[in-house]
């Protein structure tokens, strides 16, 4: 069985980081693992509190699992400070991972800072260039750019800019823009639109891990790189669609819809 490994911090809440990560590893058919870098304290409505790990606990976590479990595709998310970016960066050096998947969190749907200021240079100069692929919605990438992006035409020169940090590819996110959340990947080379479709919702807790996520398992099960982005489109927009209205902030998006769809169309079948 492929695998999947998340670095990333944790949600109490159940629907973002870990959780979600190990959650769209399983629907999209790989054994996942986890490298916690930060606990939160979180919900659907806000992050109340975060602990980050101790930095050789993270190095010792990551260390645990590479040397014992093939890693097929690793996936990052939530590094929060500089410091947890350099242990990360250090360790994916020593084992060099076929792919890696750059989900650069910086705030919580309630607006809560997950990365702090200090640790945005070193996302830039130390993991942004070990990325496969780094997908930013349109705040981070400001953020990252220093740019304003009000535009599809600015999604181009965002992806042309973040692209000079040294990732090998970008997939720009544009749900933040009015129309229809479609998707922009600039591969090096070429440009690549992922189309998409916009559901009237607010329960989008963790749709930017959940994607990411879905794109490293389907890596590592050996699709390519456009092929995975289109795959796990389709596969947010469906777990967005049938999203679940739990608490009572943003809920989590359905991260097993299709599964569960799939199991009972095959259980009527055979009965």
């Amino acid at each position: 069985m492929k695998t999947a490994l998340t670095i990333a911090g944790s949600d109490s809440g159940g629907g973002a980081g870990i959780q979600a990560d190990l959650k769209a590893f399983a629907a999209n058919g790989v054994f996942g693992m986890s490298v916690i870098t930060a606990v939160t304290a979180q919900n659907t409505k806000e992050v109340r509190s975060v602990q980050n790990i101790d930095l050789p606990i993270i190095q010792d976590q990551i260390e645990a699992v590479f040397d014992d479990i093939r890693v097929d595709a690793v996936k990052i998310g939530m590094l929060s400070s500089p410091d947890t970016v350099k242990t990360v960066t250090g360790s994916l050096k020593k084992y060099n991972p076929d792919y890696i998947v750059l989900d650069p969190v910086m705030v919580s749907k309630g607006g809560h800072h997950l990365l702090q200021k200090e640790a945005i240079k070193a996302l830039i100069e130390k993991m942004i260039p070990l990325a496969t692929v780094i997908t930013p919605n349109i705040p981070e990438a400001e953020v990252l750019t220093g740019m304003q992006i009000n535009s599809e035409e600015d999604l181009y020169d965002a992806c042309l800019v973040i692209k000079e940090f040294g990732a090998r590819s970008v997939l720009l996110k544009g749900g933040h823009l009015s129309g229809e959340p479609n998707d922009l990947f600039y591969d090096g080379t070429d440009f690549h639109w992922i189309k998409g479709e916009r559901i009237h919702t607010k329960n989008t807790h963790g749709t930017g891990c959940t994607l990411s996520s879905a794109i490293a398992a389907n890596l590592a099960k050996g699709e390519s790189l456009l092929g995975a982005l289109r795959k796990s489109k389709h596969y947010i927009t469906l777990a967005i669609k049938h999203s679940l209205s739990l608490g009572h902030g943003h809920g989590p998006t359905n991260h097993f819809y299709e599964l569960y769809e799939n199991a009972n169309l095959l259980f009527k079948q055979n009965s």
